[in-house]
């Protein structure tokens, strides 16, 4: 029988390495997506060793570049292969505004438009999937959160505590909109909360700014690996098998805040984002 076959977006540390260590043990092969090519060699090692599992392979791909996205989308794609699983786990927080490459405040670029872009490029080998499933990693940081549809790249007023939010509010919305049109097909998606992880996502690795705050926490967060398993449970487990459209904590479906639950919102963010990705709507 063959291995079922998993995408783990930043699967060079964190969170998406765990996951991809999770999913390697689960007996699936693992598409490790990262950006850098060093880091992502280490990453998958570490994966072959605390895994042992040689169906690993390593794919580049910067989730903060249209371009990139679409050429690791164009090249899977030509394969011919289902993919059964799908977990959009890549994210950043920036203290100070940063542009992605196509101009896109980096938070909302890459947390939500780099994986909304990814995600449809990908719905075909994912309908060609026996079930396929989509999970995106969103956080309970969506509760403070507001689409800014007047300036959703923040070029007014920009600060952490409105990007990071949106962007996560963005990803439930993107999830609630995405399962109202895989209705009928054999795709699931669910976002899901990993709890407070403590992972180096806001740590500049070009300062080191955050790591400080990151050492006076760490004894109050979740490790990666327990922050790792809604997402691997979202993955493989027989008991999602037809839930979409939900978002979990703790594999419980929690109830989603006004906001979250705005079908016009969602609409109105699809909308943005199809045209923001240069996508239509077919």
């Amino acid at each position: 029988m063959k291995r079922k076959t998993a995408i783990v977006t930043g699967a060079s540390a964190g969170m998406g390495l765990e996951t991809a260590i999770g999913l390697a043990k689960e007996g699936l092969h693992v598409i490790m997506l990262c950006r850098n090519e060093a880091r992502g060699q280490q990453a998958l090692e570490k994966v072959r060793a605390a895994s042992g599992s040689d169906a690993l392979e390593l794919a580049l791909c910067d989730l903060g570049s249209l371009a990139s996205i679409r050429s690791f989308a164009a090249e899977f794609v030509a394969r011919n292969e289902p993919l059964d699983v799908l977990v959009n786990n890549a994210g950043v927080v920036s203290i100070k505004r940063e542009l992605t490459s196509d101009g896109f405040e980096s938070m909302m670029g890459v947390n939500h438009l780099g994986h909304f872009l990814l995600t449809l490029l990908l719905l075909e080998p994912l309908k060609r999937a026996e079930q396929g499933r989509i999970v995106v990693v969103a956080s309970g940081a969506y509760k403070i959160g507001r689409i800014h549809f007047h300036d959703p790249h923040l070029s007014k007023g920009f600060n952490a505590a409105k990007g990071y939010p949106q962007s996560k509010l963005a990803n439930i919305l993107f999830t609630r909109a995405l399962a109202k049109r895989l209705k009928g097909t054999s795709v699931t998606v669910n976002s899901l909360h990993p709890g407070a992880v403590s992972t180096s996502i806001g740590v500049s690795r070009d300062t080191g700014f955050g790591q400080s705050f990151h050492k006076l926490l760490k004894p109050f967060f979740l490790t990666v690996e327990e922050g790792s398993q809604t997402a691997i449970y979202l993955s493989v487990s027989p008991e999602v098998k037809g839930t979409t459209g939900e978002y979990f904590y703790k594999k419980r479906v929690q109830k989603l805040s006004a906001r979250a639950a705005d079908d016009e919102s969602a609409e109105r963010l699809w909308t943005w984002s199809l045209k923001e990705t240069e996508l239509d709507e077919d």
